[in-house]
């Protein structure tokens, strides 16, 4: 069986060009297939136009209690799928389903564990891009693996990869790069890439952001080392800067030294600013520790639609 795996948010306007491509698509492939559509908290009539879409059997969708976030969306219904084979894609058809059975080939026929994608001609601004961007190039820095396009949301998973990625019982995580600590045959394939068929992005620079903070924080310890380095280094320059003032005032008297009281106030603005952003960030991880311990869980599922051995329940 084939599961995909959609994430739901304000998205009204595509859902029914989206699941009219999708049924054409699955239907050709002649096997048992399955959509799940996880709602993140819509506030539109997203809902209710995929409760509609339960009359077909292999159609379910996950109600969640509120907007949780893309990637916990997605664990959300990674955490009720049946298939061998997931996928996942964005609802806004950026990523056309058409792409589908080339993922599903390449993973079945190159022995793949995860198979990413390459959005070929990008139909996104610079604001998209170029945070895009950094976005991939800390990520293979990080996980240590050489893969193009980290963003691309369609991508496609084993059972196997998909199961213990949900026993990791992590917040704010970064699915891709989570899946590669796991798969052990990861690949990437060039797919389409279009223009937002209705509405507008779910995904302002804000998140894009946090979403950087997520990756760094959730899979590397290089900020907290970077800060430790970079204090050894203030203190030595603070050191050698403080001898240079004695042999100065020495060798030119008193008058050098008043000369350079400005200089010395803004050097210290300047460390004073370095504490503070070092204090922000570990008290940023410091507080990452507290909501792990607190074992909220990072979504929770109000009801589960066209299945009815699932009414309710929680995750992560």
């Amino acid at each position: 069986m084939i599961s995909l795996v959609i994430p739901v948010f304000n998205e009204e306007r595509n859902l029914p060009v989206l699941m009219g491509r999708i049924r054409p698509v699955m239907s050709a492939l002649k096997r048992p297939w399955e959509v799940i559509l996880v709602d993140d908290g819509s506030r539109d009539h997203s809902l209710e136009i995929l409760k509609g879409f339960t009359i077909h059997p292999e159609v379910r969708v996950v109600e969640l209690t509120r907007n949780y976030g893309q990637h916990a969306a997605i664990l959300a219904g990674f955490s009720i799928v049946r298939g061998g084979i997931v996928v996942t894609l964005d609802a806004d058809l950026q990523n056309p389903p058409e792409e589908i059975p080339r993922l599903i080939a390449t993973m079945e026929e190159g022995g793949f564990d995860v198979v990413g994608t390459i959005r070929k001609g990008r139909k996104d601004s610079l604001f998209r891009i170029i945070p895009s961007l950094i976005v991939n190039m800390v990520a293979r820095k990080i996980t240590g693996v050489r893969m193009t396009d980290w963003g691309c949301m369609l991508r496609a998973y084993r059972r196997t990869v998909v199961e213990r990625m949900i026993a990791c019982h992590e917040h704010a995580t970064f699915i891709p790069a989570l899946a590669t600590h796991f798969g052990k045959r990861v690949t990437e394939i060039e797919v389409a890439h279009e223009e937002r068929y209705g509405g507008k992005s779910n995904y302002p620079l804000r998140k894009l952001i946090n979403l950087q903070f997520d990756l760094v924080a959730s899979f590397s310890e290089v900020p907290i080392k970077l800060i430790m380095y970079g204090g050894i280094l203030l203190a030595l320059f603070g050191v050698c800067f403080g001898l240079l003032l004695v042999v100065a005032r020495l060798l030119y008297g008193v008058i050098w030294a008043a000369q350079g009281v400005f200089t010395l106030f803004a050097i210290l603005f300047v460390f004073v600013g370095l504490q503070f952003f070092a204090l922000g960030l570990i008290g940023e991880y410091i507080g990452r520790i507290y909501r792990e311990v607190r074992k909220r869980p990072e979504y929770v599922i109000e009801c589960v639609h066209g299945d009815h051995s699932i009414s309710s329940g929680g995750g992560g």
